[in-house]
């Protein structure tokens, strides 16, 4: 397939990438929120853990998009795939918001593991952002004129 007719795809990604981080930024706000409050026992809004909850909802979404996106790009591309780290790299980041999301369900099931684990899952998925960012960066330089 010819790529100038994929670039509204194209697009619909970089800005869902762009929402993803911004979402994660807010994830981490707000899960450091709870956790300051929880640490001090006090009690904190109920917006924010909605909030938490609803940002983490969107990232899943956008995330799952970002895969199709991936893959019918690059099948339309190249009609196979497996062409760079970016494939393995945006992988990792579904793997780990799904991995993530099922800690979050562990932890509102009063299963104490799950808290330190949502925040391990967490910090690996925020490095594997920037991994599938800097490799995205280089996978579309390829087409830029």
């Amino acid at each position: 397939m010819d790529l100038p007719s994929f670039l509204w795809l194209w697009r619909i990604a970089a800005w869902s990438m762009g929402f993803v981080i911004a979402a994660y930024g807010i994830l981490a706000a707000t899960g450091s929120a709870i956790a300051y409050w929880r640490r001090h026992h006090q009690p904190y809004p109920g917006w924010l853990r909605s909030l938490h909850v609803l940002t983490g909802l969107t990232v899943i979404i956008l995330v799952l998009l970002l895969l199709t996106i991936g893959v019918v790009g690059t099948l339309g591309e190249y009609g196979h795939l497996g062409q760079s780290i970016h494939l393995f790299m945006g992988l990792g980041v579904v793997l780990l918001t799904l991995a993530s999301a099922w800690s979050a369900r562990q932890i509102s099931l009063n299963r104490p593991w799950a808290r330190s684990l949502h925040i391990i899952l967490n910090g690996s998925l925020g490095l594997m952002l920037l991994g599938v960012g800097w490799s995205g960066w280089h996978v579309v330089q390829k087409y830029l004129p």
